[in-house]
This record gives structure tokens, sequence and C-alpha cells, in this order.
């Protein structure tokens, strides 16, 4: 299998060096490009980069000189467009380890034996039948190694915690690795991990870095959306639109890689992070950005099922009508702003001012999403396919940002006199946009 390794690259050259020593160590027969990023680092990463291309063929690089970082969110898309050229690339992490046969793993599921039909049409269509492959790709699919963790964050059925170390100078590679292999031997329960991981079945549907893909179904859906710009929740966003364009999401259980988590930027103590166990005032306030975003974008939250496979709720144009006797506080409607096409407030300046607060977050008009109306019935006003209208006592507002999920469980036209708002349906259009931005 030939492989390219996306790996952007932020002040982690410490966790560079370590991530790049296993997959050369480790990436068995298989032919592997490594392609990274330096974004704007100033911890000897131009350097290193530098003399790395001239030792290894096939490493390549691109540079963005700074002082500003660009984000992964758009390095991703530049090392694929810029510097991959095989078939499948792997979304991969700086303080990843990557194990010995987590390739073979990853093509077992690319890749299926040739049929006699396809071989078949394969002769139809070419003049050497002495070069019919023995294997096809599976277009469409995205395989996810397992991760194996230190214990940093909270448990899931999609990972194993196991501390082998939280940083590459104290990596336990010995430790990880025998009990790897007592995993794959399936010999009882006597080491920690095999206490916790499932062996039950050797897949589970479920996408998460590292993810490998075929680069042709990436630009199908046309990448990351810069919207999330310089990171988070770009991820979950591919994740909705590969979903949503028929990719097939395979978590192998015969793959591994161990990661330290968070230290691209999130928990990176080398740049703004104070330490690897609370994230970094930078790396949150992008995230509730994203997280902003995100919604606007969708119509909802991040959602998945426990396996992390993407849940992805129809999209409604939903407008919110405030009452004019409402004590709702600017701050709530801060919270309810990205769950609504529209938000009627029967203020002008009530409007300015959140419009004010909220457009510095976001690439989004706000103008376009938070307006002004003088009375319920104001005929200038434009009518939505599902308008909500907000009792003045309403202090439950939760329901209101789980409108889509509501809606998908079936809801006929009509008036609704639901717990805090009335809801009244006109028509429930879906609109989400297969498989480009929505």
């Amino acid at each position: 299998m030939k492989i390219s390794f996306v790996i952007p690259n932020r002040n982690n050259l410490k966790y560079f060096k370590w991530a790049y020593d296993s997959i050369r160590k480790n990436q068995g027969d298989h032919e592997v490009w490594i392609c990274s990023a330096n974004d704007a680092s100033t911890d000897g990463t131009a350097e290193y980069y530098e003399q790395l291309a001239k030792d290894d063929p096939y490493f390549s690089y691109i540079t963005n000189p700074g002082p500003d970082r660009i984000g992964h969110t758009i390095l991703y898309d530049r090392i694929i467009n810029e510097l991959v050229r095989t078939d499948i690339a792997i979304i991969y992490h700086c303080d990843m380890y990557l194990c010995p046969g987590a390739l073979d793993a990853i093509e077992k599921h690319m890749y299926h034996e040739a049929s006699m039909e396809e071989k078949e049409e394969w002769c139809r269509h070419s003049t050497n039948h002495m070069e019919c492959p023995m294997q096809f790709p599976n277009k469409k699919t995205i395989v996810s190694l397992t991760r194996i963790e230190p214990p940093l964050h909270p448990p899931g059925p999609e990972k194993i915690l196991f501390d082998c170390g939280t940083e590459p100078e104290e990596f336990d590679e010995e430790k990880l690795l025998e009990n790897i292999r007592l995993y794959n031997l399936d010999l009882g329960d006597h080491p920690e991990m095999l206490k916790i991981a499932d062996k039950t079945n050797m897949t589970s549907e479920g996408v998460f870095a590292p993810w490998a893909f075929w680069v042709d179904d990436f630009k199908e859906v046309e990448g990351h959306d810069p919207l999330y710009a310089p990171q988070s929740k770009e991820d979950s966003d591919i994740f909705n639109k590969f979903y949503l364009n028929g990719v097939e999401f395979i978590q192998t259980w015969e793959g591994f890689v161990y990661h330290m988590t968070c230290r691209g930027s999130r928990r990176n103590t080398f740049d703004k992070a104070e330490n690897i166990y609370n994230d970094s005032p930078e790396w949150l306030a992008q995230n509730k950005k994203s997280h902003n975003n995100f919604i606007r974008k969708w119509g909802h939250h991040v959602l998945h099922d426990k396996y992390m496979k993407p849940i992805v709720p129809n999209k409604y144009d939903i407008a919110l009508i405030i009452d004019s006797k409402s004590t709702i506080s600017s701050e709530h409607l801060m919270v309810l702003e990205p769950y609504f096409s529209t938000i009627y407030i029967p203020s002008e300046q009530f409007v300015q001012r959140l419009i004010s607060d909220i457009q510095p977050t976001t690439s989004y008009n706000i103008s376009d999403r938070i307006k002004t109306y003088f009375t319920s019935e104001d005929s200038d006003r434009p009518r939505h396919d599902i308008e909500v209208y907000l009792h003045p006592t309403c202090r439950n507002l939760q329901p209101l940002t789980m409108l889509p999920q509501i809606l998908d469980q079936g809801h006929e036209e009509g008036e609704f006199d639901l717990e805090g708002f009335d809801l009244t349906v006109n028509r429930a259009n879906n609109y989400l946009k297969i498989p480009n931005r929505v």
C-alpha cells in the first residue's frame, strides 16, 4: 500500500520527532510518504525539516513563515492538495506513536480481494492482461486506528486507557508493545490493557484521528471548511459531510497508535498551555467560536454515538420570535442565536447590541440572523418554515437547542403548545446539501 501521512506541526518538534521515528520504524513493507507543514514554529522545526528533507526522499513539507499561525484546519488541505501524491492518505497528529502492524490493518479494509467479475472487467479495458491487480479499492471507506492513551481524559468504548507515559522522554515502548502482543494473542485478562478493551468484534463504526481515507473521497466533499480556522470542530464537520456522502466508517481493533493527546495546541506547554492537564485559554476561546459556527452551519451541536459515529439530524429553517414582554437576557440570546435561522426581537437597541457582541466571533453575517419586529403579526416579517414563539415567562431554554432532534421524531404541520413556547410548523423541509458545504 502507498500512503501519505498528513501532519501539521506548530511548535511540536519534540513530538514530531517521536512520531516520525515510530512511522519509519513500524511502516512495514508499505510505501510511506510523510507530508508535513511547519506552522510558524519557533522551536527549531524549520531547521529540522530542512535537514530531514535532504536525508529522507519520502519526506516533504510546506512552511508558513508567520509570524501568525494558519492552523491545521487550513494546513490539512494545503498538505493534501500540494504535497500528497498517493491515492490514500491519513490524518495524523504529532503526538502519536504508530504501532507495528497498524498499516496492515488499514490496508485490510481499504482493499478487497479481486472477484472474477472485477478481473474480467479490468481485462476488457486493459491491453496488458498479465498485470491484472489481485486487489481492488474499497472507495468511500475511512479507517480509524484504535487509540491507546494515558488516563488524561475520561474512558470511552472507542479507545483504550493504558499509561505508557505522557511525554516522549518517558514513553515505555516495551510495556506498550508487550501488552499489544498479549492483546493480539488474546491471552486472558492479566495485562491492564486487556481488562479495558472489548474484543468481541475486531471492527466498530466510528471515526477520529488517525483516520485513513481515499484522497478522491476527501476532495469530493471539498475537504475541511475554513469556517473553523485555525482549529476545532473542523473534524466533526468533515465527518458529517463524509457521512452524508455515503462513506463507511471502520475502526479497526487490530491496528493501534499510542496517543499522548492534545499536544498540538490545546495542551502544548511549549505554546501557551500551562500544563498537559488544562486547556490553554487560546484553545478554549477558539473552541467556543468553532462550537457556535458548527451549530450555525448544521443546526445542532456535535452529535455522535458512543463509538464516535456521526449523528446528523435534518436541518430546518427555524425562527425564534421573542415576545415584547419577555425578560430573556442578552447572555441567553447569545447562547440561542446559533440554533436558529433568524431571531426576531422587538427592540432595535437590543438587536444592535447583540450584533455588535457576536459579529467579531464569526464570518456569518449576524445582521441576517438577528432582526427587529414590532408585533407578532407584523406583515413585513418573513414567514419561516418553523416558528417558535417564546413565552414571556419561559425559564427552560434547553428544548430550544434540541429542536432538530424533536422535529425529526415527526411533527405534522400545525400549531403546538409546548412548555414555555408555542411551535408553528408550516412545513418541515430538510436543507442539508450532499455532499458539499451546507
